[in-house]
């Protein structure tokens, strides 16, 4: 059984920073893609980052491009997002998942990932 793990979360001002943490156990993770969505409250559950365990392919939404970074500790099997200059709008519980279906490329679909966290509340404060 896959577990995801979230931590990081918090209340920061706008323009501060937070690093999320996603710990993964239960498997041998090599096939699978990792990615971070959020959920605003009254909004859909939205993609924002993902990265291959394999080969470290990374993608990142442009809403968030060039503020947030997704990365990856192998040894640890651990994902991080670290988001830098917050604001308001990123307010959201952050959800880590994975993908055990293709693991050479990330997907942005909510419904190709099959493992979830508890998710992790962010909250940016103006």
């Amino acid at each position: 059984q896959v577990q995801l793990v979230e931590s990081g979360g918090g209340l920061v001002q706008a323009g501060g920073s937070l690093r999320l943490s996603c710990a993964a156990s239960g498997r041998t993770f090599s096939s699978y893609a990792m990615g971070w969505f959020r959920q605003a409250p009254g909004k859909e559950r939205e993609f924002v980052a993902g990265q291959t365990w394999s080969n470290g392919s990374a993608i990142v939404e442009d809403s968030v491009k060039g503020r947030f970074t997704i990365s990856r500790d192998n040894a640890k099997n651990t994902v991080y997002l670290q988001m830098n200059s917050l604001k308001p709008e990123d307010t959201a519980v952050y959800y880590c998942a994975a993908d055990s279906g293709v693991g050479r490329f990330v997907r942005r679909s909510r419904s190709s990932y099959n493992f979830w966290g508890q998710g992790t509340q962010v909250t940016v404060s103006s």
